[in-house]
């Protein structure tokens, strides 16, 4: 099987959308004021996520931007069954507070970028990863795509997907597209869930996206 592995932050480094030389201003403050009114109540409706996609259609679709591309991309993966459901909506909720959480005075080169959390508890050295009998979460933005895409490519693997963090979990795969604050955000809870079992004897390993996709695309 063949899958495509995005590089991601190359991509990002190469958005006009946050490039304050060259984005269209007001259609950012837009999107990041949409982004914080949508993720005000903590959920995200598919009325609202359908309203968005229809916003960025008509307003930023032109931009051919990366990283408007991938929000976009997102929702009509997620909305093409038209079914929004909890995971997805999960998910979704993370890109959002991403998009809201930015600052819009004066970008340095280095800000308005989805970045990979900076002080997250992986296992270092990072382990093998075996999917066949081995049992699986993944939590946070991957940059690989939508979360269901990623535990779909465990199962043909034969691996299986937990439903949450348990000692029943082998590993914890953490998405490269997050937030550096992760302590306070959505899935904050699974890592120190499973940093409390790791420091109490139980095997279940804390990997980044990235070493998942490096053993099991070797890029």
């Amino acid at each position: 099987m063949e899958v495509a592995v995005p590089d991601l932050h190359n991509e990002f480094a190469k958005s006009r959308f946050f490039n304050q030389a060259r984005m269209d201003r007001r259609s950012a403050d837009a999107l990041v004021g949409l982004a914080a009114g949508i993720v005000a109540d903590g959920v995200v409706s598919q009325s609202e996520a359908l309203f968005l996609r229809d916003w960025l259609e008509a307003n930023l679709v032109h931009l051919d931007d990366p990283v408007v591309n991938l929000l976009y991309q997102r929702l009509n993966l997620m909305l093409a069954d038209s079914v929004l459901d909890a995971e997805e909506a999960s998910e979704l909720l993370g890109m959002l507070h991403s998009f809201a959480g930015l600052s819009l005075e004066k970008p340095l080169p280095t800000e308005h970028t989805f970045t990979a959390p900076n002080d997250l508890p992986l296992c270092d050295p990072a382990p093998d990863l075996i999917c066949a009998g081995r049992s699986f979460v993944f939590t946070g933005v991957m940059a690989f795509g939508p979360r269901k895409e990623c535990q779909q490519i465990v199962l043909d693997l034969g691996g299986e997907i937990a439903k949450g963090v348990s000692k029943k979990v082998h590993y914890l795969v953490v998405g490269s597209v997050g937030n550096e604050q992760w302590r306070h955000s959505s899935y904050g809870l699974k890592i120190m869930k499973a940093v409390e079992l790791r420091e109490a004897g139980v095997p279940i390993a804390i990997v980044g996206e990235d070493h998942w996709q490096r053993v099991l695309f070797g890029s």
